[in-house]
């Protein structure tokens, strides 16, 4: 229920109750001669703000480019471009708004991709909603494929109906992103192989540390028949590009139960606003945007493609091509 009415929502509170509480408190904290006044030119400031990031910045895209260099890389994947999207939302997408998914996936082509990759979110509440766009997004490909996971929204979690109902919308959407020609990893893993040399991509269902979250992510599960726990020390560990939607997994899960290299994931939308290098998400996540390393680790945070709420402020929407690179030891 929270999902489905976010928008009006958030419309709400940011044209009608924000302005009134600050009319309130600029009346008792201010001099009688100027509260209307800064009240006046805060409320402007908010519609403006409220307007540009609903009609502009919404339709913003950034192309970034990272890299990822590690010593366990085997030396054929040098160079190997993995391009990352997430929370795509494609329900805020239909209808006049379509150019922009379709304009991504033209931008997600371009790079000429090894692998694709989606860290969840395709759709807002139903899976309903893909239909529309299932052709556009089918022209996905790469040479060794798309892979995908499950976000939060990818599950029945804001829909108010019995378990039987909610397992058959899931099994919908995990079969419609495999229509599209996706390789939809749920706690299963991928291996890629170059001659002799190979990497694995691994996909973790969701697992969030809210209480709200779904907590289907098995790290274990995920890399079952690696064979990583009867390694021995000398042993040089395989390269393994994990996708989980939910970044606070990396710490509370990835990091502790196995050794994967790379992390990717999505989630916080960068808050869908940014000023000076800072969002408000910055008091929820911890990592909640680009590259963030512990050791020789890294876990890449994309700020999304889409939103739920088709407003962004200082926070593009973002398509990512990820570089992995050999270094030696």
């Amino acid at each position: 229920m929270i999902a489905r009415y976010a928008i009006p929502f958030f419309f709400l509170m940011t044209l009608v109750v924000i302005p009134v509480v600050m009319a309130v408190v600029f009346r008792r904290l201010l001099p009688r001669k100027c509260w209307r006044q800064v009240a006046f030119a805060c409320t402007l400031l908010i519609y403006m703000a409220v307007g540009y990031g609903t009609f502009f910045g919404y339709q913003q895209l950034e192309v970034r480019h990272v890299e990822f260099a590690s010593s366990d890389l085997p030396q054929a994947f040098d160079g190997y471009r993995i391009v990352q999207f997430s929370d795509a939302h494609v329900g805020t997408m239909t209808g006049s708004r379509q150019w922009m998914l379709a304009r991504a996936v033209d931008s997600i082509m371009a790079q000429q991709p090894d692998a694709i990759v989606f860290t969840g979110d395709l759709q807002n509440i139903r899976p309903e909603e893909l239909q529309e766009h299932a052709l556009l997004l089918s022209r996905l490909h790469a040479k060794d494929g798309v892979f995908s996971v499950m976000g939060n929204h990818d599950y029945p979690t804001y829909l108010d109906c019995d378990e039987a109902e909610k397992e058959s919308l899931c099994l919908l959407t995990e079969q419609m992103e495999r229509q599209m020609g996706w390789r939809l990893l749920l706690n299963e893993h991928q291996v890629i192989r170059r001659g002799g040399d190979s990497i694995v991509i691994a996909g973790m269902e969701n697992w969030g540390k809210a209480k709200r979250m779904p907590h289907k992510g098995d790290v274990k599960k995920t890399l079952a028949g690696l064979n990583i726990e009867h390694s021995s020390p000398d042993t040089r560990h395989p390269f393994i590009v994990m996708l989980q939607h939910d970044p606070t997994a990396w710490r509370e899960k990835i990091l502790p139960e196995c050794h994967a290299q790379l992390t990717l994931s999505g989630h916080t939308h960068g808050g869908q606003m940014e000023f000076f290098g800072w969002s408000p998400v910055a008091w929820s996540y911890k990592e909640w945007s680009g590259m963030n390393y512990e050791g020789r680790r890294a876990l890449y945070v994309s700020t999304g493609l889409g939103a739920l709420i088709p407003f962004r402020l200082g926070q593009p929407g973002e398509i990512v091509v990820v570089t992995l690179k050999k270094v030696k030891e």
